[in-house]
Parts: structure tokens; C-alpha cells; sequence
């Protein structure tokens, strides 16, 4: 896995955790570690997350790449 995909994982990862809390918990780890929703280091955090996601939609390319060769 190359460095740039694993960070993209991570970073999706904390971002699908932090989500499950809100759901269950109303409860919102990165606002609560940062300062709130409005803190720069909030939104920093919660826009990295969604441009990891952007980022992501490459895996559906590698996937058919992988279906194709079979």
C-alpha cells in the first residue's frame, strides 16, 4: 500500500469513527479534541477527511482494473 492510499485510510477511518459517535453518542471526538466544530483545527481535520473520500473513488478504478485482467 503505497504512503499517500494508507493515509487516506487512516484519515477515513477516523472520520467513519467519529461519525459513528455522533450517531450513537451525539458526540463529536475531532470537536472535542480540537477546540469545537467552529475551530480551525476542527474544520482542518473534517475537510482532509472529505478530500481523503475524494480521493478514494481512485480504489473503484484500481478494482475494475482488477476485474478486467481476471
Amino acid at each position: 500500500m503505497r504512503t499517500l492510499d494508507a493515509i487516506a485510510l487512516t484519515l477515513l477511518i477516523v472520520g467513519g469513527l467519529n461519525w459513528l459517535l455522533v450517531g450513537l453518542f451525539q458526540f463529536d471526538l475531532v470537536a472535542a479534541i480540537f477546540g469545537g466544530q467552529d475551530s480551525v483545527l476542527s474544520r482542518i481535520i473534517y475537510v482532509l477527511v472529505g478530500l481523503c473520500a475524494i480521493y478514494s473513488f481512485k480504489f473503484y478504478g484500481h478494482q475494475r482494473a482488477e476485474e478486467h485482467a481476471r
